[in-house]
This record gives C-alpha cells, structure tokens and sequence, in this order.
C-alpha cells in the first residue's frame, strides 16, 4: 500500500540541513566507506527503467548505522567523551555504535535484548563495546540503556532521534547523488526514520525534482497512523522479520522530516520481503538483511509505479544464519519454489517408489518424505505421504500437480 505525505502539509524549514550532512560528510572522511552503486538488470527490466543499489550493506559494520553514531559521538564534550556512551539495540546500531566509540577512544556500552542472534552480539563485544542482554523486546532494551545513563551520566546515542545521526545517514544521499546524478527516485526502508530523514534533507535539497519513497513492513507500519494524524503515533507489537525497521513509533525529528520531505511511505509483505532478499541473493549476489530488502520489495510488488532511475538503497547486511535460511525457504516458498503436498495411495509394496517415480517424470526434486500408515482417517489398505518438494516456479507447481492426478493420486492438500 502507499501513502502521500509531503503534499499534504505546509513546507517549513528542516531542522537538519544540506550544510549539516556536508559537515557530517567532512567528518566520516576515512571512516566511512563510499559503498557501491550496482546496476541490477533484473530489476531494471522488471520495473522497465534503470535501476541501481546503494549497497551499505557493504558498510563497515554492515550496515549504514557506523555513519550517524560516528557523527554523533565526535560532537560529544571532552567531559561527556569522558563519562561514555550506552546505547539499545538489537544488531547494526549496537555494532555501529561499538565501532565508532572505539575509534574515537569512547568507552561505550550496549544493551540488547535477551533473544538478539548471537553473531549480532558477537560482533559488537568484537568491535569494543560491554554488551548487557536486557529484556524480550527491544523496548525493554531501550528502557534500560536509559536508565544505565541517568544512573551513570554515559551519554545516550539514540539510534535515529538526533539531529547529528540523521545528518549522519544523509551522507548516503550525497554519495547516491554523485554516483547516480541522473537518479529520478530514491527508495529507502523506514523503520524509525534517521536514515530516510537524512536522505531527504541532501537529495531535496539539490535535487527537489527526485522523488524520495520510503518502505515499512506492513506488519511494523507505524508511520502512515502517524502522518495521518500529523503527530507520531505509537502502534502495538509491532511484528515483521525486518528488524532492522521494527519500530513502533516514529522519531520526533525524523517525522518532521518525512512529513516535510519525503514524497510517499509504501508498506510491504512479509512474502514480498522474502522474495526481495532470495532476489538480492541469487540475481545481485548480496547478503542482505530482510530490512535492507525492503526497497527491493517495494520494487518487486509494483514495479511499474516507480519514475527511473531508480536507486534502492540496499541499508544493512547483517542477517542471522538461523534467519536467513528460515526466510530463504519462506521466499521460495513465496516465489512458488517449494510446494508441499499431502496425498492417499494404496499401502502396497512399491506404492512409494511408483509416486516418486511420477515426481520424477515432472522433475520436481523430492526434499523430504513423511509416510504415515496409523492415522485412524485411513482405510485399512492406505497410506497417507507429505512430500516437500523443491519446483522452478508456479507454472512448475500446477504441473506437478496436474501430473499427481493423471495419475491417479488423490491430493489432499
């Protein structure tokens, strides 16, 4: 779904602006990386125009996130520097975070939820930081790193809410502006807003003729609530794989922004972020966190809507293995890749051998087989099979199934 925001409210000056990134910008040089820009075909031809990825998902840390909390903290006081810094997150903040404080020589402290994958918090007891695992949801989190600063006077790095992060993050749309000077729309994941808002404020202010779209999980949407409203509007639990855009309420600051800047939110299906990250996978060969998929998503759901050049900003790469297979099988799953179907034959020598011979004809490769004989539903003389196939797409799933029947089988699900 889509949702208007910039033309329905009155233009009034950003509190970030085009000197602020460019200052942020002078500051990351030699720290952040000036990540690709790749030309993807398939998607080019999908959505019938040129279509590019900002890949920082190639960032240090993996993701975009090193840019605004090294902005953040090399503004600190010599005495605030001196207390550190904490933070709450569940993955590329915390490691953004992390990193930066230790090449600034700032002692920082992580909190992050009791579940975050364990790779995530690897890398950011790696990269210098005291992690605390603290709560079920990142809520929890958040409420606690706050209360660690109140009590100890380390200074807090929120992850979008500040005007030097999100000056931070708008060095993308510099970089995206330079490599891509011909852009026409810039698609950008939303979760709280810093990385958009900063995005917006460098691309309106050189280019105003480029439109800016932002993309959320439907499931974790809370900003089309909020710019109806015309105030940030909190939602309750929040659900989708992209935590990365998991956040239930909007940034003060950056909703300013989006509502000022940014040309129109789209949302997203859990099936179509699916899709976007087996895409980015096979088709660009990127590692992509569901939340840096969103962008491609929204390509891929309705891909005749968008004005090219397009660049989709590719925002993180920090998946866990145990996800990424889980939503890699979702994706396939989605993309009519797998198909899993349950049937009744006659429980009889060889019964099982004929139907993988059937399977085998069509060229659907058998992944698992579950045979059951004891389910009192049966007959006397049948057997009951699931049988989890791997197929090459729709058209390859109804010919499975067209070919079980013809010979025979009886499909029950």
């Amino acid at each position: 779904m889509s949702y208007r925001t910039a033309d329905s409210f009155p233009r009034v000056t950003p509190p970030v602006t085009l000197d602020d990134v460019r200052g942020a910008a002078k500051m990351l040089a030699g720290v952040a990386r000036m990540t690709a820009m790749e030309g993807s075909r398939h998607l080019s031809a999908l959505v019938g125009t040129p279509v590019h990825l900002k890949c920082e998902n190639l960032q240090r840390t993996g993701s975009f996130k090193l840019r605004g909390a090294y902005v953040r903290i090399s503004g600190l006081l010599p005495e605030e520097r001196a207390a550190g810094v904490v933070a709450a997150s569940a993955g590329n903040h915390a490691q953004g975070v992390a990193h930066a404080s230790s090449l600034l020589g700032v002692r920082s402290t992580v909190f992050m939820p009791v579940g975050a994958p364990l790779p995530k918090v690897a890398a950011t007891r790696e990269y210098g930081a005291e992690v605390r695992l603290h709560g079920q949801v990142v809520d929890e989190t958040l409420a606690a790193a706050q209360e660690y600063a109140a009590e100890t006077g380390a200074v807090f790095i929120h992850p979008f809410d500040h005007r030097d992060v999100i000056a931070g993050q708008g060095t993308v749309g510099l970089e995206i502006l330079e490599q891509c000077p011909e852009v026409r729309t810039v698609v950008v994941g939303l979760g709280g807003g810093g990385l958009i808002a900063g995005v917006a404020v460098a691309v309106k202010a050189l280019r105003p003729d480029v439109k800016v779209i932002g993309v959320q999980a439907a499931g974790s949407a809370a900003y089309p609530p909020s710019l109806a409203a015309g105030h940030p509007v909190s939602i309750d639990a929040p659900v989708t794989m992209a935590d990365g855009i998991k956040v239930g309420r909007p940034g003060d600051l950056p909703f300013r922004i989006v509502q000022e800047l940014v040309d129109e939110v789209r949302t997203v299906s859990e099936d179509a972020l699916s899709r976007a990250l087996l895409l980015c996978l096979e088709r660009a060969k990127m590692v992509v966190e569901p939340a840096g998929a969103s962008p491609v998503a929204a390509l891929m759901s309705d891909p005749g809507s968008f004005e090219g050049p397009v660049v989709a900003i590719l925002s993180g790469g920090n998946v866990d293995p145990v996800l990424m297979e889980r939503v890699l099988r979702h994706g396939m799953a989605a993309a009519g890749r797998y198909l899993a179907v349950r049937l009744r034959l006659t429980d009889r020598p060889g019964a099982l051998a004929t139907l993988l011979g059937v399977l085998s004809v069509v060229d659907a490769n058998v992944l698992d087989v579950s045979h059951v004989r004891t389910d009192p539903r049966l007959g006397l003389t049948e057997a009951e099979v699931e049988l989890h196939l791997e197929t090459k797409g729709p058209e390859h799933c109804a010919e499975v199934g067209a070919a079980l029947r013809d010979a025979g089988y009886t499909v029950i699900s």
